[in-house]
């Protein structure tokens, strides 16, 4: 059995800064599970270009208020405390908080913790990794 505790991963090589969002990794692709969780922080007032075509993601928005717009369809999304959004079909989109977000995040594959997002958006895929 594996315990983490979210004090003891900020400030550290798994609590990493995104500019709009700071994602600290709870579990990644060493812990063997599978998949990665994280606690992450989306900065209210900003708007993030978000496209995981190497993994799929689902967020369960623990505290504040925002939406997700699907950029090929243009639907936007309410997201509040206890709202549930789950990328299935590796949709483009576009994040935005109007007050700081507290998102608990699931990827497959998972994470291996390094990753960031390029000008698309995406998240590269490991070396070694197969994609879903």
């Amino acid at each position: 059995m594996q315990t983490v505790r979210l004090n003891d991963i900020i400030g550290t090589d798994r609590d990493i800064e995104g500019g709009n969002w700071n994602s600290r990794r709870l579990l990644l692709r060493d812990d063997g599970m599978g998949f990665s969780l994280h606690d992450t922080i989306i900065r209210a007032g900003t708007e993030t270009l978000i496209h995981y075509q190497n993994h799929l993601e689902a967020v369960y928005c623990i505290e504040g208020e925002g939406e997700v717009e699907t950029t090929d369809d243009g639907v936007i999304h309410p997201i509040s405390a206890g709202t549930v959004y789950a990328l299935d079909k590796h949709d483009r989109h576009l994040l935005r908080a109007k007050v700081d977000m507290r998102m608990v995040c699931v990827f497959t594959p998972a994470l291996t913790g390094h990753e960031v997002h390029d000008e698309n958006g995406v998240y590269a895929l490991a070396d070694d990794t197969v994609a879903s």
